[in-house]
């Protein structure tokens, strides 16, 4: 119970540095909200990755493999699309430290989900 309240609690932090970098009167710019999609999109690989492979081999497996080249890559396009932004001046440098700070927030939190609930127990994510 403790991990999933400070789960919720890490994501509701993260979309606060998200939703702050956007919504603040001097920033005033929605294009950050882009990096949601990034969000949505990171633990997908790998959880069709862990329905495809059976774990009990020791060797490394291709497709675990592609699945965690694909997570990296969507957290780094994550993490430059504001980048991006702030370079074309389409938001602010502080608006883009923000939604920096955000998505380390989220990310750690995405990360945190996967290694408190990824074991293959009674109570366990794969289930759903």
């Amino acid at each position: 119970v403790v991990a999933l309240i400070s789960l919720s609690f890490g994501g509701a932090v993260g979309l606060m540095f998200l939703m702050l970098g956007c919504a603040l009167p001097q920033y005033n710019q929605y294009w950050p909200l882009f990096v949601l999609f990034f969000y949505v999109l990171s633990p997908i690989p790998y959880c069709i990755a862990r329905r495809l492979v059976d774990d009990t081999d020791a060797t490394s497996n291709a497709c675990k493999e592609l699945a965690i080249f694909l997570t990296t890559g969507i957290v780094v396009s994550a993490f430059g699309l504001p980048i991006v932004f702030a370079r074309a001046e389409l938001i602010y440098w502080g608006a883009c430290a923000l939604v920096l700070t955000g998505n380390t927030v989220i990310f750690a939190t995405i990360l945190g989900f996967f290694l408190v609930f990824g074991s293959n127990d009674d109570f366990s994510w794969q289930q759903w």
